[in-house]
């Protein structure tokens, strides 16, 4: 599976972006599908997971309330809306597969990772 991540880039305090993680080579099939960022001297954080089917879903509480994943499995793929977005926000954020259809927050059950995309939020 190859994993394309994009939409990030720079928006202001209090604006919104929506990611987008395609999936290439083979879709996404009965996995689950989750998001992560990592800025700058940080490790890598977990910010929510979808499972398979859509229905469930498993949201840092860091992001709760700003950040929304869906999916559109007819596409191959997942999305992430970020809004009320702070310049904490900012770092690189990546999508990656589980290994499971349940929607983790555990950084070790994705196996398949994309390259990232960058979001910088200003203040």
């Amino acid at each position: 599976v190859q994993l394309q991540a994009s939409g990030g880039g720079l928006v202001q305090t209090g604006g919104s972006l929506r990611l987008s993680c395609a999936a290439s080579g083979r879709p996404f099939g009965s996995r689950a599908v989750g998001w992560f960022r990592q800025a700058p001297g940080k490790e890598r954080e977990f910010l929510a997971s979808i499972s398979w089917s859509g229905s469930s879903t498993n949201t840092a509480d860091s992001v709760k309330g700003r950040f929304i994943i869906s999916r559109d499995n007819a596409k191959n793929t997942v999305y992430l809306q970020m809004n009320s977005l702070k310049p904490e926000d900012t770092a690189v954020y990546y999508c990656a597969v589980s290994a499971t259809g349940l929607p983790v927050g555990v950084r070790g059950s994705y196996v398949y990772w994309g390259q990232g995309t960058e979001v910088t939020v200003s203040s």
